[in-house]
């Protein structure tokens, strides 16, 4: 009958739901900590900001830092190509 089924499941399906639980619980304790930095790093930009530091250049400084240096010299060229295009820049 189908209260018979519905009250037991099958292995397979029984395993297939414990997975998915334990999936969504890893992911939720993730975002927590996720969150947990997100709220530190916007706590060390607050202290350098009433350290005197510019937190826009900071947080591009952490930006470039992360690529590679090929690409940030890329990009770097190309800003100034555009520049000296729009008078910017001698």
């Amino acid at each position: 009958m189908a209260t018979a089924a519905a009250v037991t499941d099958e292995p397979a399906t029984r395993f297939a739901k414990d997975q998915l639980k334990a999936i969504i619980e890893r992911i939720e304790r993730l975002e927590e900590e996720k969150k947990a930095i997100s709220d530190d790093i916007r706590d060390v930009y607050a202290e350098a900001k009433g350290n005197g530091f510019d937190v826009k250049a900071l947080r591009t400084i952490v930006r470039l830092r992360k690529q590679d240096a090929n690409e940030r010299a890329e990009q770097e060229t190309i800003l100034e190509v555009y520049m000296q295009a729009l008078g910017m820049i001698v």
